[in-house]
């Protein structure tokens, strides 16, 4: 298996195996695919930091990282990440494949300068890579989403010590 970054080229397969990848997922809404497609629209899509896991030719795992803002008490906003999402295909699954591409993609966040990240998902499988509720780290869930689905990491040890703030992860 090889993880490399996601290219322009890539964006067809990458669509397909997301949009089969969340058919089997324990949460899925059934648009994951075109939420893809909508974070690289925005402004917030870093390139850089989309990788992909490719067996044989055959894409079977992707995640993507953007910038997030976190509004701080001191009126300071801080550029950290989302990690949205991440999928494996059902062939591949419990094989750390996941976590080798989010480990991929924390070394190249912590080389661009950023040094937290945050994501939505289920915090038995996210905690077992260092992810925990925000609120441990002094920030409040601005969004519609429970509290405990919603995860960060520090990439970078202390950078969230002592931030309160707000965090809003926009659907």
């Amino acid at each position: 298996m090889e993880i490399r970054q996601a290219q322009p080229g890539d964006y067809p397969a990458i669509y397909q195996h997301v949009q089969q990848a969340f058919k089997t997922a324990q949460v899925s809404d059934g648009t994951e695919q075109d939420f893809v497609e909508a974070l690289r629209k925005r402004t917030t899509f870093i390139p850089e930091l989309e990788f992909v896991a490719v067996e044989e030719g055959k894409i079977i795992g992707h995640v993507m990282l953007s910038e997030q803002e976190v509004k701080t008490e001191d009126t300071h906003t801080r550029n950290f990440l989302l990690l949205a999402p991440l999928s494996v295909d059902f062939n591949y699954r419990n094989q750390k494949i996941g976590g080798a591409l989010m480990e991929t993609a924390f070394k190249k966040a912590v080389a661009l300068e950023r040094h937290a990240v945050f994501l939505v998902g289920n915090p038995d499988y996210y905690s077992r890579y260092g992810f925990s509720q925000i609120q441990a780290f002094g920030l409040k869930n601005k969004s519609t989403i429970p509290d405990q689905f919603i995860l960060g990491q520090e990439l970078v040890h202390g950078v969230l010590a002592d931030i309160n703030g707000e965090l809003e992860i926009k659907e």
